[in-house]
């Protein structure tokens, strides 16, 4: 077998359907569209929501979806692997730092310790959250870990 004697295969392509070229065709005259009737006009036809004059289901439905927790906290991932990179021996792993190395975006962010990774060297970690399992290793390796407190909701605005 060559390039040349490659050949979809029958049946998988068609020829395209050429309408308006005379009554030999078979799709000639009203170019299969039938006689009159909305359906027939270009720019015809009923929108993908019509009911058939019955209220769309789009417009029944409640304008307003979902529901948004006020007291809702958002933590910010930091794993074992990303703080044993970029911290030294001994040093202290706290928010203010994280947000120094890039690995925080905001200081104001709460930040959850995670156990993706290993860490071989001592750090004193002080976060808002942290997994038992990223405890334990921090622990293992001789570091600690400090559980700071937080504000459940003190970036909302006043109502």
């Amino acid at each position: 077998m060559k390039l040349h004697d490659l050949r979809p295969n029958q049946g998988a392509t068609h020829k395209r359907k050429r309408v308006g070229r005379g009554s030999g065709s078979g799709m000639g005259k009203t170019s299969g569209r039938g006689t009159k009737g909305q359906n027939s006009r270009s720019g015809g036809g009923v929108p993908a929501t019509f009911e058939g004059g019955q209220l769309h289901l789009v417009k029944r439905l409640p304008k307003l979806r979902g529901f948004n927790n006020r007291f809702k906290v958002y933590f910010v991932p930091v794993n074992l692997d990303n703080v044993s990179e970029g911290f030294e021996a001994g040093s202290e792993v706290s928010p203010a730092s994280l947000y120094a190395t890039g690995l925080l975006g905001k200081l104001s962010d709460l930040v959850v310790l995670l156990g993706r990774g290993e860490v071989h060297k001592a750090l004193h970690v002080k976060v808002h959250r942290a997994s038992k399992g990223a405890q334990a290793k921090i622990e293992a390796a001789g570091g600690s870990v400090e559980i700071l407190p937080y504000e459940i909701n003190k970036n909302l605005p006043r109502s």
